[in-house]
């Protein structure tokens, strides 16, 4: 059955090949970024296919975009069946760099963007008595790497939301979905230079955002009693 997806980060990596996988199943995607020329470059592809995908520019660190960009999903296929929280970037370095800028944007983007897609779309589904919340983690909830502590601490953070929204919730689904190395855009952002030449070499063996983009659409499909609340989806060559 199509369904009414949110997805945050959707201009690239992981979160723009979860929104084509999806809208090829059917589903009725609304995209959200920053980067809206990319988003519409997507958007223009999918539409171009025959398919069901609008965009809105999105700052998931402010809680009032957030919920213009719920309400622009509503006015526009309906109310939201699934959020994807996917936003999230990943600026590793050594605590003793002291990039406390760079920790703090970590904190804003990927806790305080889930907190936020969650309270945007809690209310509705709450009252309507379904839906589903689906929060990209990473192996950096489970395990902690040096220069890594406050984006493990972040991932750690989706992790525990997570778990209590789903105990909170009987008909609310609740998803982690925890990525190990992804062929992605997040090491970019990496600017210490210690940082950056340990992820190159943790980075060697990665799988593509699509195997990400697979297991999100299984815990989508299952029916609305059961809840796939957990994945970890890493390369098989992977020791991480």
């Amino acid at each position: 059955m199509s369904k009414v997806i949110l997805i945050t980060g959707a201009s690239s990596g992981i979160g723009e090949a979860i929104a084509i996988h999806l809208a090829k199943q059917g589903h009725k995607v609304v995209l959200g970024a920053r980067r809206t020329e990319r988003l519409q470059k997507l958007t223009d592809e999918l539409q171009a296919e025959g398919l069901s995908a609008a965009f809105r520019e999105l700052d998931v660190t402010r809680l009032n975009d957030m919920q213009a960009f719920v309400a622009f999903a509503e006015d526009r296929y309906g109310p939201a069946d699934v959020i994807i929280n996917n936003a999230g970037v990943m600026p590793l370095s050594p605590l003793n760099a002291l990039k406390v800028d760079e920790w703090n944007r970590m904190i804003d983007v990927n806790i305080r963007g889930v907190l936020h897609g969650i309270a945007a779309v809690l209310p509705g589904m709450e009252s309507r008595g379904r839906g589903q919340v689906i929060n990209i983690a990473s192996i950096g909830a489970h395990a902690v790497s040096p220069t890594a502590a406050v984006y493990c601490a972040t991932k750690y953070a989706v992790w525990a939301i997570s778990e209590g929204l789903r105990q909170e919730n009987e008909r609310i689904r609740v998803t982690t979905v925890c990525p190990g190395v992804i062929e992605s855009e997040l090491a970019d952002s990496i600017s210490d230079s210690i940082a950056r030449e340990t992820m190159k070499a943790f980075r060697r063996v990665a799988i593509t955002p699509d195997a990400i983009a697979r297991a999100v659409a299984y815990a989508i499909e299952q029916p609305d009693d059961v809840d796939v609340s957990e994945l970890i989806v890493r390369p098989t060559a992977s020791p991480y």
